[in-house]
């Protein structure tokens, strides 16, 4: 009876992943009037006044995190290069599973993946060492410690998703696991 209930659990969250990416293909037009000065993103390339927010077609917020190595990095560092940035967490099965799906894609498409571990809800960081260990991951891993950028994203289910293009703008984000056909054809779409 358990194994139905986390198979049917899966394949829900699988479904409502797919709902998501599939569903909304237009992007959201925002008009001057409705951006305020503090909301204008100054230095993008050919469209200087789009919001910064969580939605499709909005400007992803920036932040800082150190990577495990202790590097200090920033969202905006990658700007110019397409971005996986996913949300995830070692005690969760989702993002078990969809981490051998990412690891393949880094290896075999031009992304770069900012896998952004929320260490303030770990047990510490050995099991997080162990974990990216025991999936040979070789991606950049950010570590959350104080869940601020969980925070600002407002990341309620892990894993979660966010697809950023080159300009720094979401094209796409899904709440759940995701398979590597999936991520491959939203990599596809962006710019």
């Amino acid at each position: 009876m358990k194994r139905w209930i986390i198979i049917i659990v899966i394949v829900g969250m699988l479904g409502w992943t797919g709902w998501e990416f599939f569903s909304s293909n237009s992007e959201p037009e925002v008009s001057e009037s409705e951006l305020g000065a503090s909301e204008s993103v100054e230095g993008l390339e050919g469209n200087p006044e789009i919001a910064e927010g969580l939605e499709k077609g909005e400007m992803a917020p920036n932040f800082e995190l150190e990577k495990m190595d202790g590097e200090k990095v920033k969202l905006s560092d990658f700007r110019g290069e397409k971005v996986m940035l996913n949300f995830w967490a070692t005690w969760c099965p989702p993002c078990r599973a969809e981490v051998p799906d990412m690891q393949k894609l880094h290896e075999n498409k031009d992304v770069t993946i900012l896998a952004v571990n929320l260490l303030g809800q770990e047990s510490g960081i050995d099991p997080v060492e162990e974990f990216l260990e025991d999936y040979g991951v070789t991606f950049n891993v950010l570590l959350d410690e104080d869940l601020v950028v969980a925070e600002k994203y407002g990341i309620q289910p892990v894993p979660t998703t966010y697809m950023i293009d080159t300009e720094g703008v979401i094209q796409n984000m899904a709440f759940g696991a995701l398979n590597y056909e999936l991520m491959v054809q939203e990599l596809d779409k962006m710019n």
